[in-house]
């Protein structure tokens, strides 16, 4: 099977190609992705070949989706404050971008598998946000992922598409950039507590995340492609954990082994109190996936940390993620 990987070069992108590298059934792997917010660091020592552009070049697409088997498509405008403060810029990329993508599958029907998020369920008051509940988005990003996972399902109805969208709830794990504005919590927190820096929390600290590890999306991502699976709906990939921000500083405390201390900001626009996903389709598609729990992929992302800022020489930028978080035994 050959499988092209849009945004590839991403956190998560990067993290699903050491997974499919190990795959027998997997031949060839091709990563498109313009670097916008990828790093081909991430992919130092994996055998992809790797091209240079983006969703947006309808030609470039057309011609790489016609060699691949299956397609997995990350490639977005990623961030909730980067769509407040630029919409358009994200509704071009995820919205319009997928569009391209769709179109590019329409005449060899690859299997498509693609990323939207858990902001498509808005403010939901329900405790578990569950594939039929109605989506609600606060900001363009959220909305740009709904049209994205929109589009690619009135495809698969139209004209026949194989297509598995999924909802992707706050991913962590090695690669995750740290050094920018919009960068995620995760990343934030062990980065400044590395530093031995205060760590930022915006509002009082007990909205609640989903926190996902990047080796269990990626085994997610890779079954489904190996076994073709679809749906005729999103699915959540998540595991429905409930983790304040409060209780992340903790865990990551006893990971570290010392206290961390803590900034008190205002509450962002457009951030989520409760995201906490069901995981019973999830678990229907996929029975054998057994989830990294928070404490082990914080040492895993921590470690990870510590290696990238002290480098051997000749180290790769990154190290594959360890046995039992990928199904060879690799967002």
């Amino acid at each position: 099977m050959r499988v092209l990987v849009t945004g590839g070069a991403g956190f998560i992108g990067a993290n699903l190609c050491r997974a499919l590298v190990a795959r027998q059934e997997v031949e060839k792997i091709t990563v498109l992705d313009d670097l916008s917010s990828g790093d081909l660091a991430n992919l130092d020592g994996v055998e992809v070949d790797f091209v240079k552009g983006s969703i947006l070049e309808e030609a470039l697409l057309n011609e790489l989706v016609a060699d691949a088997g299956a397609v997995v498509h990350l490639a977005a405008r990623p961030s909730v404050p980067r769509s407040l403060a630029d919409p358009m810029a994200s509704h071009t990329v995820n919205a319009t971008g997928t569009l391209n993508v769709l179109q590019a599958c329409r005449p060899t029907k690859p299997h498509l598998v693609l990323a939207s998020s858990s902001s498509v369920y808005g403010d939901c008051q329900e405790t578990y946000k569950h594939e039929d509940l109605p989506p609600r988005p606060l900001s363009p990003y959220g909305a740009s992922k709904l049209a994205t996972e929109a589009y690619a399902l009135a495809y698969a109805e139209s004209f026949g598409l194989p297509v598995l969208a999924f909802r992707f709830f706050n991913v962590y794990g090695p690669l995750q950039p740290a050094d920018h504005a919009y960068a995620a919590v995760v990343p934030t927190f062990v980065s400044m507590a590395l530093r031995g820096r205060p760590v930022p929390i915006y509002g009082d600290g007990n909205q609640a995340r989903d926190f996902t590890f990047v080796g269990s999306v990626a085994e997610v991502v890779v079954e489904a492609i190996v076994r073709q699976v679809t749906h005729a709906k999103p699915v959540n990939l998540a595991f429905g954990t409930r983790v304040t921000l409060r209780h992340l500083k903790d865990a990551l405390s006893e990971v570290l082994g010392r206290p961390i201390d803590a900034t008190f900001l205002p509450p962002r626009i457009g951030d989520i109190r409760e995201s906490q996903a069901s995981p019973l389709l999830l678990r229907r598609l996929f029975p054998s996936v057994r989830p990294v729990e928070l404490d082990e992929g914080l040492r895993m992302t921590v470690a990870w940390f510590e290696n990238a800022a002290l480098p051997s020489p000749g180290a790769p930028a990154c190290s594959p993620l360890p046995p039992g978080n990928n199904t060879s035994s690799h967002m």
